[in-house]
């Protein structure tokens, strides 16, 4: 069979002796691996796994390669596909499957695994919330691996996991990293491999993209894959060096066509953002975000496969499980908007990033360049970003009204004794476990004045609200009012734009 390495296989004996296992490895590492073998023995045994990613690019991914592996045992559920929704093997969103455990826990009987893919996830402030519920109304019959990124604290997850469950949580802890990383830094027109070198630059303006790709190209980098943080920067970096060709011309002739067929395949001959993308995929360059087509993304991604593309600018999220390695890797930026504000990359995040450098058994080594405008971030800011031990993962224990109302339909007031079995009441001290029994009451007073509640049970609104998971609130009074009925699909879009408006 397959020679493993000693945390693979770690894991893999723990998983067969059926205990739950949360590995915790850098980016790269070999954890899909673990995974395949959960799945593997699921079907061999018949019974059922779940997997679940942060995102619909992941899932959709998993889903093309488990789909080559394991053909018609695989299925998905996602926002935007349901396709062999009874499958033995079934990939969904978090958010999917923690619907699921509060809407229809009877469907999950046939299923007695779930995967966890980037389980430190449940660190995020918008919706790590999803990954602690779904962690504390796991099925009782149900094991778990989950698989994270280097966290510190991955012992007092696992603690807590078992506290609620009762059941032993195994921790696998692997540090090296399969491909070391070797680190450039871009200051003006100067590329320095040595930190304090840069201490000596002045800053001179011609801090220009351009030039940190030739640099890449004269040190046969490619493919690279340029981090940027924000959807129209990916864009118009692309264009800024469309002028550019990466390719010979077999090349260029292997790559249209390829193209040209993908986007045939998938209905995008007409599309827009599908020719506009043509001139750029002719040289070797792509961009590739979450505003995109999810048929354009995967087109690119299929194409980066191919390592025909040089060059990708793109998003946080091609980072996230994205099986994508490349040589080399460029920070736009080591700043970024975290939710409200924006401050410099956490060191977790970086290595989820930097860690796509360096293709197993196919680079010695991957090259990680950082861009660096001193007068947005301080040499000293940089060390830490990059040497620094990563952040321990918190709790973002923020319960949405929809599971508000899932929970009081089963617990009435009880909901109050469901708070202990948080990730937040086990790492946060009494006045801020008293804050968040304060919210939660809060909640549900709300609830009951606008009449989501009556008596003790849901109203008509209420049972409408708890099926709609985001925008529960304004979706149900709209509904309530009939409001929907009154309009057509172009108004509707309206409404759906303006409900989901962030500035």
């Amino acid at each position: 069979g397959m020679k493993y390495d000693r945390f693979q296989q770690e894991s893999i004996d723990f998983i067969n002796q059926g205990f739950s296992v949360i590995v915790s490895a850098p980016t790269g590492a070999g954890k899909t691996a673990i995974a395949e073998h959960v799945i593997r023995q699921g079907l061999e045994n018949k019974t059922g796994v779940i997997y679940t990613a942060p995102i619909k690019a992941l899932s959709n991914q998993k889903f093309r390669d488990f789909q080559s592996q394991f053909s018609e045992s695989i299925g998905i559920l996602t926002g935007d596909v349901s396709l062999n929704a009874e499958a033995p093997v079934l990939i969904m969103t978090t958010e999917i499957f923690r619907n699921k455990i509060l809407d229809e826990p009877q469907s999950l009987n046939r299923y007695n695994w779930i995967i966890y893919d980037e389980i430190h996830y449940i660190d995020n402030p918008e919706r790590g919330t999803v990954w602690e519920e779904s962690l504390m109304f796991l099925p009782k019959h149900m094991r778990l691996l989950g698989l994270s990124a280097t966290i510190p604290n991955i012992r007092e997850f696992a603690q807590w996991i078992e506290s609620i469950h009762g059941h032993p949580v195994k921790t696998v802890i692997e540090e090296k990293r399969p491909v070391p990383l070797h680190f450039y830094f871009q200051c003006g027109s100067q590329i320095a491999d040595n930190l304090n070198q840069l201490k000596r630059m002045a800053y001179i303006k011609a801090n220009r993209p351009v030039r940190i790709i030739d640099c890449v190209r004269e040190r046969e980098g490619f493919p690279c894959i340029y981090f940027v943080f924000g959807r129209k920067r990916a864009e118009d970096l692309a264009c800024e060096i469309s002028a550019v060709n990466f390719l010979k011309s077999s090349e260029q002739e292997q790559i249209t066509e390829m193209y040209e067929d993908l986007c045939r395949k998938f209905n995008l001959l007409h599309d827009k953002s599908a020719s506009l993308m043509h001139p750029l995929v002719r040289h070797g360059i792509a961009y590739h975000h979450a505003g995109m087509l999810p048929t354009l993304k995967e087109v690119i991604e299929r194409l980066f496969t191919s390592r025909l593309l040089k060059v990708i600018f793109t998003t946080e999220t091609f980072a996230l499980g994205i099986n994508m390695p490349s040589r080399s890797v460029i920070f736009d930026d080591l700043r970024k908007f975290y939710g409200k504000y924006i401050r410099n990359l956490k060191t977790r995040d970086f290595y989820q990033m930097a860690g796509r450098a360096g293709r197993r058994g196919i680079d010695d080594e991957g090259f990680v360049y950082c861009r660096i405008n001193p007068a947005r971030i301080k040499i000293d800011e940089v060390k830490q970003v990059i040497y620094n031990p990563p952040e321990r993962v918190n709790s973002q224990f923020n319960i949405s009204y929809a599971t508000v109302l899932n929970l009081y339909e089963k617990y009435k007031d009880g909901i109050a004794r469901i708070y202990p079995l948080t990730l937040h009441f086990y790492q946060t001290k009494k006045n801020q476990q008293a804050e968040a029994l304060r919210l939660i009451d809060a909640k549900l007073r709300l609830l009951r004045n606008t009449g989501f509640l009556e008596g003790d049970g849901l109203s008509a609104k209420g049972q409408f609200a708890k099926t709609v998971y985001g925008y529960e609130l304004i979706l149900s009074e709209l509904y309530s009012r009939n409001i929907f009925e009154q309009l057509d699909e172009f108004e509707l879009g309206i409404l759906a734009v303006s409900t989901i408006f962030e500035p």
